[in-house]
């Protein structure tokens, strides 16, 4: 199966991978592309003390450019969402990480049930604001750092037609709602998808999925859990 793969180029390396192992066949457009803030995370590190939290890989990609200024901190406790952003951290060197299995709102809920007095949120922009509201209604202390942004990349029109011609994509992954967006804003791609409704749109969680337009929501299947391994699970 042809696979369309629409993350940032560094995330959709690896599941180029994990599809060719399953079979398929990795389509690469990468839509949006990370600006890291070492610095802002380097100072926030330094202003506070306790637990961190991050909702994406991205911000540990972002603390691992820090080098020696980040060792002190490898022995606070670190909250993740999804296994696979846990990992990550693990990697890098943190002793102390627990995983969420769900979204942002079950990341809080971790959080609070390990009684947590206080949180630094590594943060990326934009976000969608679950975590943070939360944190909010549980009356948890916490303070934000934005030390990343993902900022739009327009493939040219003959990528687009490069992609859809001939051996066209079976299935599209979208693993955000952001993601969703920029796809559908892109003429030749709305228009490629409506021509070929028989391609699927696999979305990561009901949230993603609800950015699809109308039009095409026959196309859409649902990940039962909002972690790749389960996405990938559609094929």
């Amino acid at each position: 199966m042809r696979v369309l793969v629409t993350r940032p180029a560094h995330s959709a390396t690896r599941t180029a991978q994990r599809l060719r192992d399953l079979g398929h066949e990795p389509l690469l457009l990468p839509l949006r592309r990370p600006q890291h803030d070492s610095a802002a995370a380097a100072g926030a590190l330094e202003a506070t003390s306790g637990a961190i939290a991050v909702t994406s890989a991205e911000a540990v990609r972002v603390v691992s450019a820090l080098g020696e200024k980040l060792r002190p901190h490898l022995l606070r406790p670190l909250f993740a969402v999804g296994e696979m952003t846990a990992q990550e951290a693990r990697r890098l060197g943190f002793r102390s990480v627990a995983a969420a299995a769900g979204n942002g709102r079950d990341l809080a809920d971790l959080v609070a049930a390990q009684a947590t007095e206080e949180l630094l949120y590594l943060a990326g922009m934009p976000r969608a604001e679950t975590f943070e509201t939360r944190l909010c209604q549980l009356g948890i202390r916490f303070s934000v750092v934005e030390c990343y942004r993902m900022t739009p990349v327009a493939p040219s029109p003959a990528e687009i037609e490069a992609l859809f011609s001939g051996g066209r994509p079976n299935a599209v992954l979208f693993y955000s709602r952001q993601t969703v967006e920029d796809f559908f804003h892109l003429a030749e791609l709305r228009s490629a998808l409506s021509e070929h409704r028989e391609i699927r749109l696999l979305c990561l969680s009901e949230a993603v999925a609800q950015a699809i337009p109308m039009s095409l929501k026959k196309t859409v299947t649902i990940s039962s859990m909002p972690d790749e391994q389960s996405l990938l699970s559609l094929l």
